[in-house]
Parts: structure tokens; sequence; C-alpha cells
């Protein structure tokens, strides 16, 4: 299995949805619009590819200046455990730096702590977090 990792790579939403509800439990069948909304609010995103099937996926949304935001980090179920997640967010680190970022935030459930901290180089950092 070779994966390619492709920086803004011409997103379809009906592809990167459906990877999205599956990673995240949402509706399987509603489409919605990745291509704009990446295009407007993302630093970059960065795409996981096994040949044409997008089996992974990651965006860096930022604040203009030195803070970046690492968000929907979404691998495949079938392909777990080799290393795609922890490679893609490598890549959105590396992404991140070579804009001119100095500090790029995660937040994470208790079950990624893990992955986050220990297989991605993060930090714990407290937060804060209100529901809209």
């Amino acid at each position: 299995m070779t994966i390619a990792l492709v920086p803004r790579f011409p997103v379809d939403d009906v592809q990167l949805s459906a990877l999205h509800a599956r990673a995240f439990g949402g509706d399987a069948v509603e489409v919605r619009p990745w291509a704009q909304r990446l295009d407007r609010h993302a630093l970059t995103w960065i795409g996981a590819f096994d040949g044409e099937r997008l089996v992974g996926f990651v965006q860096v949304c930022w604040d203009g200046g030195s803070h970046a935001f690492l968000l929907d980090t979404a691998v495949e179920e079938d392909q777990q455990r080799h290393g795609i997640g922890a490679r893609l967010v490598k890549a959105a680190v590396d992404e991140a730096r070579a804009a001119g970022c100095a500090w790029l935030h995660v937040d994470f459930e208790p079950h990624l702590e893990h992955f986050y901290l220990n297989a991605c180089g993060f930090r714990a950092t407290g937060a804060g977090l209100v529901q809209l």
C-alpha cells in the first residue's frame, strides 16, 4: 500500500463529506461545501490517497498570524494503525511552520491523547470550551 499525501488537493465535496461522516458519525448522505469552506477559511488541507481513494484528511485553519488550528483529522477505519494519521499531522505541522505560524493548536477527546501527545508530539495544555 502506497499512500500519497497531497496538500491543497482539489476537493470533491461528496468524497470528503462521506469520509468526514464515517469518521465523526455524521449523516453519510449529507454533502457539505468543503471546497468552498477550505478555500475561504483554511491555511491548508492535506489528503491521504490510496490511488484515487481519499483515505485520510486534515485541515489547518489560522488567525492570519502566528496561530494555526488543526481540525478534522480523519483516517478511514480500514486504513488506521498504519501511520497515516501521524503522517497527515506531521505534514500539517510542516505546512503551518512554512507559512510562518509559531503555534499549532489541537483539541482532542481523551481517547486520542496518546495519538496527539505521543505519536504527533503535541504537549498537553489547559483549554476551555463552550457549546454554542
